[in-house]
């Protein structure tokens, strides 16, 4: 697959590769995997991002960073639209509103 995203258009695939930075790190402070795709390249709702290569495993105390090639599929609009839908309705149960004519004993 070739990349189908240039400097300033629009995507013309609805799957494209592209070339991503994984930064790895196990330690007491910190634990995580984050991924960043080179360029200019925006992840919007719905869309998915699988990174090729094999699995990474790094040892205790140890921050890494690899280089690799990650597939992007684009959602389509009714995807999309399906998913801020209930994004909204999740968001709604992260909070709970109730009033109250007393006080609380």
């Amino acid at each position: 697959m070739t990349q189908a995203i240039a400097q300033g258009s629009a995507i013309t695939a609805k799957r494209f590769e592209t070339p991503c930075t994984i930064t790895v790190e196990q330690s007491p402070d910190h634990f995580h995997a984050h991924v960043d795709l080179d360029g200019d390249i925006e992840i919007e709702p719905g869309d998915t991002v699988l990174v090729n290569g094999s699995p990474i495993s790094i040892g205790f105390g140890e921050k890494r960073i690899f280089q690799r090639s990650a597939t992007v599929t684009r959602a389509g609009a009714l995807k999309r639209a399906w998913i801020k839908l209930a994004a909204y309705f999740d968001l709604a149960e992260l909070y709970e509103v109730s009033f109250n004519a007393g006080r609380i004993k």
